[in-house]
């Protein structure tokens, strides 16, 4: 496909479907091999070591690279790997502008690098201008946006920032995990690396862990190449292809998802258990019509905060029956999280106060379960969480992750 205009559907469905395959398969084949024959002495077929480059790898980065309107793509073992990847580019003593409610495994890979002396990060609410327009005042090397952010899905101007961030000399990294190419296209509004964890939407079925990072810049995409083999952190051939089998049904996946979290939200915001519900879609969210100008839809997460916190919590996520309580997200199947006891165990008290993640706050990964079931179990759910009777539940436990 190119050199020819291919609609986004398209790329995702058919980028190398019967491409060149002796044998004429119509799936891309499956390179699982560590190592490839040398055609000579001196010269190689462009593979020789699956973790400097392998077919099926590569055919996954090209195909995200087009998804996102990129020069080039580099894939990772993880999403934290293709995070700490974009810092290993950054100079010593360098500056980094993160977001003060960012996920917490991104705060706390900032925050241990940053105590080894790698750089300096601060942690700030990227949508308050006056807070952006100081952080930029030290020059930073790097600006890393996520939007919508986790778990909050407070929405920040991309095209904004990157321009400001341009005009100091600074890049621009934005995590675009919780929408996908599907739904957001950050490098079109200025950003210079797009960051995924490929175990999530991507992927969309829960059984692989992946990252992936991808530049708008063809020399910056063989730097961040060329370090991911020194370093070891490409993804293994097999997740390629299972993350490549997850992209072909994004597009339809994204769509009937996201609909179901529309109507979701709508529910929850009727209910009287529940006093905030944090959906994009929502005309009185606070980022709804920024989400409208730079977003193709709204996504398939949300959270809410129970009235009755923690205790609230802990009776909801034991009552429900389609919703199952774990980590993750973006796959087929709906699963609920406590981020204070769970995504974001990592975070200290005064951390979490100022990132306004309460003990009573429930965040949604909505999959593809029919509308009415899954609003069935909320409700009954719901109704569990505020009944006070009866043994009290055994108490939430999880490892930050």
């Amino acid at each position: 496909m190119d050199g020819k205009p291919v609609h986004p559907h398209t790329v995702a469905a058919a980028n190398g479907v019967a491409d060149g395959d002796r044998f004429g398969a119509v799936a891309p084949p499956l390179y699982l091999t560590s190592t490839f024959a040398f055609p000579a002495y001196g010269t190689t077929s462009g593979y020789d070591y699956s973790r400097a480059a392998n077919p099926t790898r590569d055919l996954l980065a090209d195909t995200l690279a087009k998804l996102e309107g990129g020069a080039g793509a580099v894939i990772t073992c993880s999403g934290m790997a293709a995070i700490d990847l974009v810092l290993s580019r950054l100079p010593r003593d360098a500056f980094v502008v993160a977001p003060h409610d960012c996920y917490a495994g991104t705060r706390r890979l900032l925050q241990a690098r940053s105590a080894r002396g790698s750089f300096e990060a601060a942690f700030i609410d990227q949508g308050d201008a006056g807070a952006m327009s100081r952080a930029l005042e030290h020059v930073p090397s790097l600006v890393l946006v996520e939007t919508p952010s986790n778990p909050l899905m407070r929405i920040v101007d991309i095209a904004a920032i990157a321009a400001q961030a341009k005009a100091v000399g600074a890049r621009l990294a934005v995590d675009n995990t919780f929408l996908s190419p599907a739904l957001q296209q950050p490098i079109r509004l200025g950003a210079d690396y797009v960051i995924h964890s490929t175990t999530k939407y991507l992927n969309g079925h829960s059984d692989v862990v992946g990252g992936a990072v991808i530049a708008a810049d063809a020399a910056e995409a063989e730097a961040l190449a060329h370090w991911a083999n020194v370093t070891g952190v490409t993804g293994a051939p097999f997740d390629a292809y299972m993350t490549l089998r997850g992209v072909r049904s994004l597009f339809p996946r994204v769509a009937q998802q996201q609909a179901n979290a529309m109507a979701i939200a709508r529910f929850l915001r009727e209910q009287p258990q529940v006093a905030r519900v944090y959906y994009p879609g929502l005309p009185d969210h606070r980022g709804h019509d920024l989400a409208v100008r730079q977003q193709q839809g709204f996504g398939a997460m949300l959270s809410f905060e129970l009235r009755e916190g923690a205790a609230a919590a802990r009776r909801f996520v034991g009552a429900t029956r389609i919703f199952t309580l774990a980590e993750s997200l973006g796959g087929v199947e709906s699963l609920v999280a406590h981020p204070v006891t769970m995504t974001h165990a990592s975070m200290d008290a005064d951390a979490l106060a100022r990132a306004g993640i309460g003990a009573g706050l429930l965040r949604l990964s909505v999959g593809l379960e029919a509308e009415e079931d899954l609003i069935a179990d909320l409700a009954g759910a719901l109704a569990a969480s505020s009944r006070a009777d009866g043994p009290a539940p055994a108490p939430l436990k999880g490892e930050p992750c």
